[in-house]
């Protein structure tokens, strides 16, 4: 399906009400018409999330000890969507890690009662972040913060371009899914690089292969365990980028 892109404005809005919990409920009601050509501001919704996260958390840095920060950082970037993509985690942990075939496993990720392994996915998830934000000096911190959002974002995008829609007729993730997601993947790619290379080059020789490293392995799990991607697993594989990109950032500052 061709993805009836209209007023740029729209569709933009229908990604910020999406993605983000900023109450902006002009033409709300048209959100249904948007919601393939939303998928294009994905990346700049992360640079907003980003660079809201990193402003503030520069704020509260004097006064904070590490760990603190980590903490805070954590809250401002789950808490601005709404912890939509942690839920999205622990559905995934659990019908990934279950034993069964495709179509129980994609029941499973349905049920809105997470279970031990969704617990588990999401305890060691936010440990890790924890343990690498907690670790980075402000210099570090600060650009990373930007650019985790705007990286998590484009792996949803990347793993849409690579993967079909696991579930036959319905899900959340099929309203998003277009012919244009291809190109739109290597648009956001391309926005991608260019912000963390303006932001640190230097920070980008680690943070991009992270990025690739983290979609195409999680990508590979889904679709031999779900035979696609869900809506669900794109948020799953939006928190586990940005996990990837926190670690190769404390790989980049033991170089320095």
């Amino acid at each position: 399906m061709r993805v009836a892109f209209g007023s740029p404005l729209q569709s933009f809005l229908t990604a910020l009400r999406f993605l983000t919990v900023i109450p902006v409920s002009w033409k709300q009601s048209e959100d249904g018409i948007f919601f393939q050509a939303s998928v294009i501001w994905f990346p700049l919704i992360g640079l907003i999330i980003g660079a809201v996260t990193a402003f503030l958390v520069s704020l509260v840095y004097p006064w904070l000890s590490p760990a603190v920060i980590a903490v805070f950082a954590l809250l401002i970037l789950g808490g601005i969507t709404g912890f939509l993509h942690l839920d999205g985690v622990a559905d995934s942990g659990d019908g990934l890690l279950s034993s069964r075939p495709k179509e129980q496993a994609l029941d499973i990720m349905r049920d809105s009662r997470s279970g031990a392994m969704g617990v588990i996915c999401l305890l060691f998830l936010i440990l890790g972040k924890y343990a690498a934000l907690s670790s980075l000096s402000i210099e570090t911190l600060i650009p990373l913060l930007i650019l985790m959002p705007v990286g998590g974002r484009t792996a949803i995008l990347f793993s849409m371009a690579i993967l079909p829609y696991a579930r036959e007729n319905d899900g959340l993730g099929r309203l998003f899914y277009s012919t244009e997601r291809y190109y739109i993947a290597i648009l956001a790619l391309f926005f991608f690089i260019l912000i963390s290379c303006y932001v640190s080059l230097s920070l980008t020789l680690f943070v991009f292969p992270a990025l690739l490293i983290a979609v195409l392995l999680f990508s590979r799990w889904c679709f031999v365990k779900l035979g696609g991607a869900t809506g669900d697993t794109l948020g799953a594989v939006c928190e586990f980028s940005e996990l990837s990109i926190a670690v190769a950032a404390v790989c980049f500052q033991g170089t320095v």
